[in-house]
């Protein structure tokens, strides 16, 4: 199993207010709030949110308490303020690339949380946004280059699509797929034809309203 992997192989479940506490305790910041549960963990979210821009370099093993953090963080917005220090510092594909491995061998909790997580990954970078851009304001392509991570991440929600109850989390995943079925390589298009007559069977006005949308040019 590689690194990336293990950040989505845990033996027991985790919290976000695990999480959040376990990057809070790797950049020295103070973790002693006097509040509990979620409430005590969106702020020690708040807390590492500005030093994890200001940092200069991050060690490896950060990226996987990062990744943690953010699809166990319930809040779809918030979860940026993990993704994108996690984005500037090891890049959009290692982050895209870790989110597909949550949603293909996670948990239920943890395939939803890379579902709200994946359009953080697709934030915008700028040299004056975090030092971790790049020495002299100049950033490796390759650390963003996404070919072949958008086919992974469609082939994995397809295949969560297929098994899955919680209609949230169908929503967002339907939400990220292609609806031009040009845009899917051929070797998935029996798992899109699978999943399209999925949505059309769906008792979800929402679902069904996907599949007549990305249906189009399916026949």
């Amino acid at each position: 199993m590689t690194d990336d992997e293990s950040t989505s192989a845990h033996t027991e479940p985790r919290s976000f207010l695990t999480c959040a506490t376990e990057v809070a305790r790797l950049l020295g910041v103070d973790d002693s709030v006097e509040e509990t549960g979620d409430l005590r963990a969106r702020l020690l979210a708040h807390a590492v949110r500005k030093p994890l821009l200001e940092r200069e370099g991050m060690p490896e093993e950060w990226f996987g308490p990062l990744m943690a953090a953010a699809v166990h963080d319930p809040d779809p917005s918030f979860c940026r303020w993990f993704v994108e220090p996690a984005v500037y510092a090891f890049g959009r594909r290692r982050v895209a690339a870790a989110l597909v491995d949550y949603l293909r061998s996670g948990t239920d909790a943890e395939r939803a949380g890379a579902a709200r997580a994946w359009y953080s990954a697709g934030v915008s970078v700028y040299p004056e946004r975090s030092p971790l851009y790049g020495p002299g304001g100049v950033r490796d392509p390759a650390l963003d280059e996404l070919e072949g991570v958008y086919d992974a991440w469609s082939e994995a929600s397809m295949e969560v699509i297929a098994v899955a109850t919680d209609l949230g989390m169908l929503d967002r995943l339907l939400y990220f797929l292609p609806t031009s079925r040009a845009d899917y390589p051929a070797r998935l298009h029996p798992l899109l034809d699978a999943t399209l007559a999925t949505a059309r069977a769906h008792p979800d006005p929402r679902i069904r309203s996907w599949a007549r949308t990305a249906g189009l040019d399916a026949v």
